[in-house]
């Protein structure tokens, strides 16, 4: 086979979206084709084929061209398996070969997304983002597909390299053209700046949350003025803050004015006076330091305990501007609950009020986005927010991949599943502190008793879903004495062999995410 015939063969089953495979060897080895990633290079034909439960980076060439083969690490392809005139290479999907990735296929690399609304992928195990893409089909939603906090790379003990090569080979291997932003998420150092800008980056959310002084609006006035001795405030002065804040009336909105007074500036001072020196150093930062690399920055005060007020948020994003700050989304903490893994809870009436204020500041400071933490199955809020219309957004999600996948292996191989939710229930006492869940163990129907059926109903339950969702780092990385990971191997061999399964899972759960919003 010439390699036009075999782009033609390729594409002809393309076209028919039928599986597309080859055969080759005595015993009829399978290499499965994801007929998306067909795309050719000057005359070097790439694709992702997968082999048993491994997938790779395919390179096929005439043998006069196969110059571009040896820049990439992998092992030769024997030649009755393409093409007697060709010569193939079969190439790991590592960093160096993702990288050479991004260097000739443009789309493979992160951008900037803007003042697009957008939703943010977390993809945990780096498995999940091709189901991701593929729920994204009829939502004007632009996606952010690698997205890791620093909790989650430490507990997952994977590194912004892995997080990015990930969405490189998920874009790669979908065909998908239309541009995808990479989310430092949570970062509160400047060497946590470094690492994640080192690997590529695009976006970099700050959370100054430890300097927010949570205690500031209960203080006695002659504590507040103490506090204020203490804490770092930067360029801020309070004396001009006053000047700027105190004794005025201040329009937030159509129906919000704010009459202000010397007492309440300086509580609002003392409570986000530190956020706004730290944001500003981190920024700062970011742009001495890597003033090649295009990135866009996001603020979040989400992690704290007290609900960030119009007026705060007003103080904050215009203090930030006037230290020189550029910031694509603010994320508020809002009223209500917003915990991990479950839907929100509080007045739904009371939230899109308090929306609907935050988006009048985004409008009046910006434009810029409000950004929705913890959004993890928050289908209240979704449809809250959809039917407002009330500015531009940025959803971010975590761990809902995660439990996509635990219910995908609860369908196919229940027992694995029982001893991952066994193992989860003897961890989540540790796990959940840093955490804001209120999942408590003994609220746990009795799994080990439990039919198929209500197995898979666990995952409509509150206190199941929690411990199932703050435990995976255990879950992904906890070893036996042999050094043998407990559930890692078998979890990842049990999602490929079921990739079907587990897209379609995932591409249910995230359209039910995504509708809310067209």
């Amino acid at each position: 086979m010439t390699l036009t015939q075999l782009v033609n063969t390729l594409v002809e089953f393309s076209n028919k979206k039928e599986p597309t495979e080859i055969f080759y060897g005595q015993n009829r080895h399978k290499i499965k084709i994801y007929e998306r990633s067909v795309r050719m290079y000057n005359d070097t034909l790439f694709f992702i084929g997968r082999e048993n439960n491994e997938k790779y980076l395919y390179n096929v060439a005439n043998t006069e061209n196969k110059s571009l083969l040896n820049h990439f690490d992998g092992e030769q392809v024997a030649k009755n398996v393409f093409g007697y005139s060709l010569v193939a290479k079969r190439c790991y999907m590592n960093n160096k070969n993702a990288k050479l990735l991004r260097e000739l296929f443009p789309f493979t690399r992160p951008i900037t997304l803007g003042l697009a609304d957008s939703f943010g992928f977390g993809d945990r195990l780096g498995i999940a983002n091709p189901a991701h893409i593929r729920a994204l089909v009829g939502s004007h939603m632009r996606p952010v597909l690698a997205q890791q906090s620093i909790r989650e790379l430490e507990r997952t003990q994977r590194t912004a390299e892995d997080v990015l090569d990930a969405a490189s080979w998920a874009v790669f291997q979908e065909g998908y053209t239309d541009g995808f932003g990479a989310d430092a998420d949570h970062l509160k150092t400047v060497e946590d700046i470094d690492r994640y800008a080192q690997a590529g980056f695009t976006m970099f959310t700050f959370d100054p949350s430890a300097f927010v002084v949570n205690e500031a609006t209960k203080l006695p006035l002659s504590d507040v003025f103490q506090r204020l001795q203490s804490i770092d405030t930067g360029n801020l002065q309070l004396d001009e803050i006053l000047l700027r804040y105190a004794n005025r009336s201040i329009k937030l909105s159509d129906d919000l004015i704010i009459e202000t007074d010397k007492d309440f500036v300086c509580r609002v001072f003392l409570k986000y006076a530190g956020v706004i020196a730290h944001t500003s150093r981190l920024y700062k930062h970011l742009i001495h330091t890597y003033p090649s690399l295009t990135t866009e920055v996001e603020m979040s005060v989400d992690e704290t305990d007290s609900p960030t007020t119009p007026f705060e948020h007003y103080f904050i994003a215009s203090e930030l501007k006037r230290e020189g700050v550029k910031f694509v989304s603010i994320a508020p903490r809002f009223i209500g609950d917003f915990e991990k893994g479950v839907d929100y809870r509080g007045d739904l009436n009371l939230f899109a009020n308090d929306f609907k204020q935050h988006s009048s500041i985004a409008k009046m400071l910006g434009p810029y986005k409000i950004s929705i933490h913890s959004g993890s199955d928050k289908f209240g809020i979704y449809k809250m927010i959809g039917s407002l219309r009330s500015g531009n957004v940025h959803v971010k999600t975590a761990g809902t991949s995660y439990l996509e996948a635990l219910r995908t292996v609860a369908k196919v191989e229940p027992v694995l599943f029982r001893e991952i939710l066994s193992f989860a229930c003897e961890q989540f006492e540790e796990e959940k502190k840093s955490y804001h869940v209120t999942g408590r163990l003994d609220k746990v129907p009795d799994f080990k008793k439990c039919t198929h059926q209500e197995l898979l109903e666990l995952f409509e339950q509150h206190d199941t879903r929690q411990i199932l969702h703050v435990t995976f780092g255990k879950v992904l990385t906890t070893k036996n004495e042999k050094n043998n990971y407990l559930f890692k191997n078998r979890l990842m061999a049990c999602l490929i062999q079921n990739e079907d399964v587990h897209y379609d899972t995932i591409i249910k759960h995230f359209r039910k995410h995504l509708e809310p919003f067209k």
